[in-house]
């Protein structure tokens, strides 16, 4: 019984290890090249969480899907829309901050439910109802306006530059004075839906049954799990958990614009199976989708430092890993065929 508890430990949990490990050795060779310039400086760290805030709560939304064995290529455009809407309402039709963030929650919740609907009663692939949803959300961007539209609510703007200075890990600059890091409020927002989701999918029947149907929908079903209704609710769920993130990448950016947030799916894909989420289902951790996130940071920050490589750069490291973890994924599935033999 050990025996086998501690493979599956191993099978399950190799490639999060993998995934930190990678993260933290990144991490020191940056500080190691860059460390003259202020790579090793507390607030370079905090920054990875600063600008990728929004990419945490979806990546995190991404990765309960993937569990069910689905997936969601809309995130990125409705991101868009939600940043775009968020936009016009406070700037063009005169709501306020509060009202117009509410607003573009609800449209996620029901956004997430039409996709959900789809695939789980329907039973139409999850990339192809997700496919419409991009060209939809995108669609519906570009009808709002088809110009940037700036944010100059003052409640919003306040959201969006209040600082939480931290009391330790401070520096003093060369004019002697004490520079303290910090954080916005974004990062504690995604941090703290980070740990919800956890304790949902770890400790609720919802999140077992979420990885009972991606690991076998049919012995799911024959266990008495309401398969479509986990699926939906998984759907519901990440389509709140994609606005809740265009909320957040909009505190960033302060506008809404078509062409925004554009690969942002592809983004949040990479980062959850980077960090340890199989592609068939039944296997994922939102501690890991967060490495995989912070991975994508730290090679971000890389190519500031450097300075002279171009920004493709990142997409191409990220493809070589991606690569390099689905490769892993296939040889752990082989050896769990083998060893049911």
């Amino acid at each position: 019984m050990m025996k086998k508890q501690g493979r599956k430990l191993d099978g399950n949990s190799f490639l999060l290890v993998i995934t930190i490990a990678l993260f933290v050795v990144m991490y020191i060779a940056g500080i190691v090249m860059f460390g003259e310039q202020g790579f090793s400086k507390t607030q370079n760290f905090l920054n990875l969480f600063i600008s990728n805030a929004g990419l945490i709560v979806i990546a995190t939304g991404m990765t309960i899907v993937m569990i069910t064995g689905g997936i969601d290529i809309s995130v990125g455009s409705v991101v868009a829309m939600v940043c775009m809407i968020l936009a016009w309402t406070m700037e063009m039709a005169g709501w306020g901050a509060i009202q117009a963030t509410i607003f573009v929650l609800v449209i996620g919740i029901v956004f997430g439910f039409v996709q959900g609907w789809l695939v789980a009663y329907l039973k139409i692939q999850p990339f192809i109802v997700t496919l419409a949803g991009m060209f939809f959300a995108r669609g519906m961007t570009a009808v709002i306006s088809k110009d940037m539209i700036s944010i100059k609510n003052e409640m919003f703007l306040s959201w969006a530059q209040c600082k939480l200075y931290l009391p330790f890990g401070g520096y003093v600059n060369k004019k002697g004075m004490l520079i303290q890091p910090y954080i916005y409020p974004s990062v504690i927002i995604a941090l703290v839906v980070l740990v919800i989701i956890f304790i949902v999918l770890k400790y609720t029947k919802f999140g077992r049954s979420i990885y009972a149907i991606g690991g076998n929908e049919q012995s799911a079903l024959m266990m008495g799990l309401n398969v479509k209704k986990t699926k939906l609710k998984a759907y519901v769920l990440e389509g709140f958990l994609a606005s809740l993130g265009g909320f957040l990448f909009c505190l960033n950016t302060c506008s809404g614009f078509v062409e925004q947030a554009k690969g942002l799916e592809m983004d949040a894909i990479a980062s959850s199976v980077i960090g340890g989420t199989l592609l068939t289902g039944g296997v994922g951790n939102v501690f890991g989708s967060l490495f995989g996130v912070l991975i994508k940071g730290t090679i971000e920050a890389f190519i500031t430092f450097q300075g002279t490589l171009s920004s493709w750069w990142t997409r191409i490291t990220i493809a070589a890993m991606l690569c390099f973890f689905i490769v892993l994924q296939s040889i752990f599935a082989a050896a769990k065929e083998k060893n049911k033999k």
